[in-house]
């Protein structure tokens, strides 16, 4: 059995160490909570083996020292997406993600966002705050159309929580296929057809060169006025120009964004002065433990490489995914 150096490079060392000694108490572990500390500690090390969270956003990130190392083969990343790693040479190094760790999670929030418009909070919270007793009313969401980009592990939980609450729901993915609790599945060229299909729009593909402004300023002109947006991909997969400005023409009924082309959100950016949207931190996938399940997902996919065995989750370089 192969009994390679490891460094756990993540914000929660200790913790995650604990983790990973429980099934592989031989093995020589290093840790590194530090963006600008972990070139240092491969070249020191020879470590062969990095599993990295992305705990301080993409700017920095040490991508140059994991994917061009001369020791690193394998690069696990406790998330799902690769994009802050792209590109890199499969053949010298293999990259793969925790994908799943979180999607229910990230499904739970999505429902959340549609039960917030549903519901009329934006309205009823605008109303307590002047203390005005607004008549009104509160909508289902059940009958409804949730159009989902991306039917991965997330796009299927989303899929599967939304058919629970009675929703109609429609699918994107690459190569298109029979999926649990999709009602329809189509593929990407389709989608001028499905716009104005979707009273909720829910946006969980990677950040590729294909998904790059998928949701662009043609989907806003197609969306109904009374469509919610919800992402929880990338920045990068909305373009951000038409997305404002559908909300400055009531093109759209509102959205909940947890990701953004640049993060931070810079203090002043226009998306944060929206009453109908919801603006969160790259938050709908962070809960308490999911970084020692994604450790754990780590833990058994090293115990397949120690033992000579493929690998899980293997991103394929050329589709990102």
């Amino acid at each position: 059995m192969k009994t390679p150096t490891v460094i756990l490079h993540t914000d929660n060392p200790d913790a995650s160490r604990e983790v990973l000694e429980k099934k592989h108490p031989d093995l020589p572990i290093r840790t590194c909570s530090t963006y600008e500390g972990l070139a240092g500690l491969i070249s020191e090390t020879g470590a062969e083996v990095v599993y990295s969270v992305r705990f301080q956003g993409t700017p920095g990130f040490p991508r140059e020292a994991l994917v061009n190392s001369e020791s690193v083969r394998w690069v696990s990343i406790a998330g799902s997406g690769t994009d802050h790693l792209a590109p890199w040479d499969g053949s010298h190094v293999t990259v793969t993600n925790a994908a799943g760790v979180a999607a229910e999670m990230m499904s739970q929030y999505v429902l959340g966002v549609m039960l917030h418009f549903s519901l009329g909070f934006p309205t009823y919270r605008a109303a307590q705050a002047r203390q005005e007793w607004l008549m009104g009313e509160v909508e289902p969401i059940g009958g409804k159309t949730v159009l989902i980009l991306g039917l991965g592990n997330t796009g299927q939980a989303v899929a599967a929580r939304s058919k629970l609450m009675g929703l109609e729901t429609l699918g994107v993915r690459a190569n298109p296929k029979d999926t649990p609790h999709v009602d329809e599945v189509h593929s990407l060229d389709a989608l001028d057809d499905l716009w104005d299909r979707a009273d909720f729009l829910v946006v969980c593909v990677p950040l590729l060169e294909s998904t790059r402004d998928l949701v662009s300023k043609t989907a806003f002109e197609r969306l109904k006025s009374s469509a919610v947006v919800i992402d929880i991909s990338r920045g990068g997969v909305i373009d951000e120009a038409a997305l404002i400005s559908a909300l400055d023409t009531c093109a759209i009924r509102g959205a909940g964004l947890d990701v953004f082309s640049t993060e931070p959100l810079a203090k002043g950016h226009r998306l944060w002065d929206y009453e109908n949207v919801i603006v969160t931190p790259h938050c709908s996938a962070v809960y308490a433990g999911w970084d020692l399940k994604s450790v754990e997902m780590f833990s058994d996919n090293l115990t397949r490489y120690r033992e000579g065995q493929t690998l899980s989750n293997i991103v394929d370089p050329a589709r990102g995914y």
